[in-house]
C-alpha cells in the first residue's frame, strides 16, 4: 500500500524530492523502506535503533504518531506522513 512521506526542504535536499512514496504497513515500515532508498536521509530520520529522535515529529494524517503507537502506528494505502524536525533559535 502506497504511502506518501513529505519532507521539509532541509531534508528534501538529501532525497531530491519533497514528497516520498513507499509500500508499508507501519510508520515505522515505510520510513525504513525510504531510508533504504536513501541512506544519506536515513540518519536524519531515525536513531541507530531504528527509532525515531525525540526532536522530530512525525505526523500520520495531521496526528502526531507519538499518541498513536510511534513507528508501530497503521498505516493505509494513501496515508500521508509529514516529517517535522525541531527548530531552534532565538
Amino acid at each position: 500500500m502506497a504511502v506518501t512521506l513529505h519532507l521539509p526542504t532541509v531534508l528534501a535536499k538529501l532525497a531530491d524530492s519533497r514528497a516520498l512514496e513507499a509500500d508499508g504497513t507501519t510508520v515505522g515500515e515505510v520510513v525504513s523502506r525510504i531510508a533504504d532508498r536513501y541512506p544519506s536521509l536515513a540518519p536524519r530520520l531515525r536513531d541507530e535503533s531504528g527509532n525515531p529522535y525525540p526532536f522530530v515529529t512525525f505526523y500520520l494524517n495531521d496526528e502526531d504518531i507519538r499518541f498513536h503507537g510511534g513507528f508501530g502506528a497503521t498505516v493505509q494505502d494513501g496515508d500521508e506522513i509529514a516529517v517535522v524536525p525541531a527548530i531552534a533559535g532565538g
